[in-house]
């Protein structure tokens, strides 16, 4: 494998559709999925969030239940 691209490696899920649709495109590009995939990443934008869109976490505390 080329060094280059194993800096991390993902799993996704499709629907039937849209699996069909990624290797129709891939078969008629003659591009592997992996390429268009990866096209597809580099073209979104990322805007930053204003402070009012910004979510404060919230904590999650566990709590055992009693029987």
């Amino acid at each position: 494998m080329n060094k280059k691209w194993a800096a991390k490696r993902i799993t996704i899920n499709l629907a039937s559709a849209e699996n069909e649709k990624l290797e129709k495109y891939c078969a008629s590009t003659g591009r592997p999925a992996t390429d268009v995939i990866r096209e597809l990443i580099r073209s979104l934008s990322i805007t930053e969030l204003s402070a009012s869109e910004q979510t404060t976490p919230t904590l999650k505390y566990d709590v055992p239940i009693l029987k």
